[in-house]
C-alpha cells in the first residue's frame, strides 16, 4: 500500500497582521545622527568658521577701505595674472591630460606603470621643490632654458614660468578624472560606429568625447582650482614683478608681511569670491553635461 501523498504546508496569516513597508528611506547602517553631527562639526572647524572669520576680518576699516583694496591697481593686475595664466594652463592640460590618459588606457607598452606613477608626481612633491626644479630647468643656463635662448624665449622669471608651473602641478587632476572613464567606456559602442560608416575623426568628436565630457569639465574645474591657489611652485619661477608677474596669492602674503591683515583677507576674500563663481559656472556646465548624455 503506497503512503499516502504529502499536502503542501500552508502558512497562517495571523488575522490583522500587516507587513511593515520598506521605503526608500529605510537606513541600512546605524548611527545616522552621530554622523552627521561629526559632519557637520569637521565642516563647521574646517571650513565654516575660518570662511565665517574670512569674511568678517576685511570690514573692520569700513566699506571704502574694500573698495580701495579690491580697485587698487596692483591688485587687479595680479588678480588678471592668476586668473588668466590658470584658465590658460587648465585648457592646456585639458588636451595633453586627456592624450595622456588615452595612452595609459588603450595602449600596452614597456614602462607603462612607471609612466602611470609619474602621473601622481605633482601631488606627493613638495610645491616647493617643484618651483625650485622649475627654476633650474627653465633658466637661461639650463637644460632646457639654454636651448630655448637661442630662440628668443625665456621662461624662467617671466608669465610664461607661471604657466609651466600651472600646467605641472594640474596635469594629474586631468588625467585622473578621464582615465576612469574610458577604461569602463565600452569598445563595442566606437566598433558599432565604425560599422555604421563613422571615421575615426567622428568617432572621436561624435561618440566617444560626448561621453568623457563631465569627466573633462571635472578635471578641469579642479586643475584651474589648483591653479588658482598655487604658491609655492609659483614664486621661484615667475620673477615675481608687481603689474607683470606677481600672483595674487603672494600679494595676500606681501600684506601680512606689512601687518596689513585687513588688506590681505580684503584680497583673499575677492579671489575666493571670483574662484566660487567660476567653480559655480563649471559645475552648471558639468550638471547640462550630465543630463545631455543620460538622454
Amino acid at each position: 500500500m503506497s503512503p499516502p501523498a504529502s499536502t503542501p504546508a500552508t502558512h497562517v496569516v495571523p488575522e490583522g497582521f500587516k507587513p511593515p513597508k520598506v521605503t526608500h528611506n529605510t537606513r541600512v547602517l546605524p548611527g545616522f545622527k552621530l554622523s552627521l553631527g561629526l559632519t557637520i562639526t569637521y565642516l563647521s572647524l574646517i571650513v565654516l568658521i575660518p570662511l565665517a572669520a574670512l569674511i568678517a576680518r576685511p570690514w573692520e576699516h569700513g566699506l571704502e577701505a574694500v573698495i580701495n583694496t579690491v580697485t587698487d591697481e596692483r591688485v587687479l593686475a595680479s588678480l588678471k595674472v592668476t586668473f588668466g595664466i590658470s584658465f590658460a594652463a587648465a585648457i592646456a592640460n585639458l588636451f595633453t591630460g586627456l592624450a595622456v590618459a588615452w595612452v595609459l588606457t588603450r595602449y600596452e607598452f614597456p614602462g607603462k606603470r612607471i609612466l602611470d606613477a609619474l602621473v601622481d608626481l605633482p601631488f606627493a612633491l613638495p610645491t616647493a621643490v617643484a618651483g625650485i626644479s622649475l627654476c633650474t630647468m627653465y633658466a637661461t643656463n639650463g637644460w632646457i632654458g639654454s636651448l630655448l635662448e637661442p630662440l628668443g624665449i625665456r621662461v624662467s622669471y617671466t608669465p610664461l614660468g607661471i604657466f609651466v608651473a600651472l600646467v605641472f602641478v594640474g596635469l594629474p587632476f586631468i588625467v585622473r578624472s578621464v582615465q576612469p572613464v574610458l577604461a569602463e567606456f565600452d569598445a563595442e559602442v566606437e566598433e558599432a560606429a565604425t560599422t555604421l560608416g563613422a571615421s575615426p575623426l567622428q568617432t572621436a568628436f561624435r561618440v566617444i568625447l560626448p561621453a568623457l565630457a563631465p569627466a573633462l569639465l571635472t578635471g578641469f574645474s579642479l586643475a584651474f582650482a589648483r591653479a588658482v591657489g598655487e604658491y609655492g611652485s609659483v614664486i621661484f619661477i615667475a620673477g615675481n614683478m608687481p603689474f607683470l608677474s606677481e600672483i595674487t596669492p603672494l600679494l595676500i602674503v606681501i600684506k601680512l608681511e606689512e601687518f596689513d591683515y585687513a588688506g590681505a583677507a580684503t584680497v583673499a576674500l575677492t579671489l575666493l569670491s571670483l574662484s566660487f563663481l567660476v567653480l559655480i559656472v563649471l559645475n552648471a556646465a558639468q550638471l547640462i553635461l550630465s543630463k545631455r548624455g543620460q538622454k
